[in-house]
């Protein structure tokens, strides 16, 4: 029997995450959502202002941990920013790979939502920083590369345990960003 309300925040959080997961953030309805709870749209509603909303509550963390990334690599220059990037990056992608797995192929979509509007630049950032701050071709493509695998790898692999994924990352990244010091 469906329940007037759900028990907690956390539960409509979790059947967003689901639903993502199952059918993309696009293709997921806060009907959707609500019939996963077990309550009407209006208690999501209640809790929610709307999907936008829930979305950027389940994205909070990692957002914080980019921004803090972002904050850290602005004082680094040439091999040390790539160090940093990567190092920073891979980690927070084997940490939130479940997020990232829940909105794989939904990030351009998703960056023209405000609540995600200083992640393109903070993107951008990151790319110079992979790019250790180089014009060269070569090394911006090493960049993007290396920034747009990072996250598809851990939402492939994401039974890989990060004491195995988190280091395969690492070597890949440096292989590729180590091309564009030479």
């Amino acid at each position: 029997m469906a329940r007037a309300t759900p028990e907690t925040h956390g539960e409509i959080l979790a059947a967003a995450a689901r639903r993502f997961a199952v059918t993309g953030y696009k293709g997921t309805s806060l009907q959707d959502i609500a019939r996963e709870v077990g309550c009407s749209k209006a208690a999501v509603l209640y809790h929610f202002a709307n999907k936008e909303a829930l979305l950027g509550e389940l994205m909070a963390p990692a957002m914080a941990v980019l921004q803090a990334l972002d904050e850290r690599i602005a004082g680094h220059t040439g091999a040390d920013a790539q160090r940093a990037a990567a190092e920073g990056f891979v980690d927070l992608a084997v940490r939130f790979r479940r997020e990232i797995a829940l909105l794989r192929g939904e990030f351009p979509d998703l960056l023209q939502q405000p609540a995600f509007a200083h992640v393109q630049q903070i993107s951008e950032r990151l790319l110079d920083a992979f790019a250790g701050h180089s014009d060269r071709p070569a090394a911006r493509i090493a960049a993007l590369v290396v920034l747009a695998g990072i996250p598809e790898a851990c939402a492939e692999f994401a039974d890989v345990p990060d004491e195995e994924l988190r280091p395969a990352l690492l070597a890949v990244a440096h292989r590729a960003l180590d091309t564009t010091t030479t």
